[in-house]
């Protein structure tokens, strides 16, 4: 019986030793420092990094459990909130469950954010948070397997090699997710590797024939575990995506050469992008349960994207898009669109490069022109 050593989240006796681990790492440094102090020309950032260090010691030395932990976390996830969002809302909350663990499964739009804002959701309403799942390709430096690790994370080997190590890799993440939720604990993945950068919210069935390969001879059929599992479809839905110049660029240069090299650092760049920059309203829906006859993979991956894509709300900057690729897009509207918020997107149209506009609108439009040609039944 394997004890996840190399996946699983640390524990309250691990707490200490890695945040001392973490106090002593240079990178760690830099990067909080960097954090705090985006926007400072580098000179001042230089100047004021032992301060930087110094607050870290005191603010840190005072942890001693993964509570404390998440209470720090939820701490800077506000105060990212208060001054990247103008407006954070939740829906469905109330068919949650204190006394049992649930499946978290939501659509992909930002690296951090989209599982802070479902902790945020579940903190604030009373709700154990979930354990997160992490690809190991976001964790090249140890500090950031260590912070990852200390917050409810558990690691997903992306990285493995080969047909057989990919195997075990995705047997041994079965079992782990097994095993949280037989103690008691909700988990959280994304419904895909890699973030839906194209607007188009789909589940991979792969996923989800995963969380069955460590139970094939448990006796309980794939439905049965799958009702076990108390799957709960998450739809997040930002106004503003920080990084879309910079995805529009990629997706454009994947067009025209059918490849993207990425450039050394930048999934750490588009982690700090995607916390600090403008997110204008964002909305956290979390769905119904998924329940009944779920005899497959592809079944059960077309109703998350079903609950997804219906609790998917829609902000101005969607419907702005929509209606630029098509006027059929206004049947979904129900508001007048104001001056201001045209104006906004507009500019930000604007600053896009002219051969990269219709994939920039499109990132928009899609989650609209998706449920036109996908009403609800």
């Amino acid at each position: 019986m394997t004890n996840f050593e190399d996946i699983r989240p640390y524990n309250d006796d691990e707490v200490k030793p890695t945040i001392k681990r973490l106090l002593n790492d240079a990178g760690f440094i830099d990067t909080i420092s960097a954090f705090k102090l985006a926007g400072k020309p580098q000179w001042l950032r230089n100047l004021l990094r032992p301060l930087v260090k110094q607050r870290l010691n005191k603010e840190l030395g005072a942890i001693n459990s993964v509570k404390d932990v998440q209470t720090l976390c939820e701490k800077y996830v506000h105060r990212v909130i208060e001054t990247t969002t103008t407006k954070l809302s939740f829906s469905g909350l109330e068919k949650l469950s204190a006394d049992r663990p649930y499946f978290f499964i939501s659509n992909h739009r930002d690296i951090v954010m989209d599982p802070a804002l479902v902790n945020f959701a579940l903190y604030h309403h009373g709700l154990e948070t979930p354990q997160l799942a992490i690809g190991d390709n976001l964790l090249q430096k140890p500090f950031v397997s260590d912070l990852m690790r200390l917050n409810k994370s558990f690691i997903v080997k992306r990285s493995a090699a080969g047909v057989r190590e990919k195997l075990q890799a995705f047997t041994d993440l079965s079992s782990y997710i097994h095993h949280a939720h037989r103690n008691g604990h909700s988990t959280w993945i994304a419904q895909k590797e890699g973030r839906a950068k194209d607007g188009v919210d789909s589940t991979d069935p792969a996923i989800i024939k995963m969380l069955y390969m460590s139970q094939r001879k448990s006796g309980l059929s794939f439905s049965e575990y799958m009702n076990w599992l108390q799957i709960v479809p998450v739809s997040l839905s930002y106004e503003y995506n920080p990084c879309d110049l910079a995805i529009s660029e990629e997706l454009h240069q994947k067009r025209s050469t059918g490849s993207y090299q990425k450039a050394e650092g930048e999934d750490i760049r588009s982690i700090t992008t995607g916390i600090t920059g403008l997110k204008g309203d964002v909305h956290v829906a979390f769905g119904t349960p998924l329940a009944g006859n779920l005899d497959d993979a592809e079944t059960v991956a077309t109703k998350i994207d079903e609950q997804v894509m219906q609790e998917y709300r829609f902000h101005d900057s969607n419907h702005i898009a929509a209606e630029l690729i098509s006027t059929e897009a206004q049947k979904l509207r129900d508001h007048p669109l104001s001056k201001q918020k045209q104006a906004e997107f507009m500019a930000r149209l604007d600053s896009c490069d002219e051969k990269m506009k219709d994939i920039f609108l499109a990132m928009y439009a899609n989650p609209v022109l998706r449920r036109l040609a996908n009403p609800p039944s």
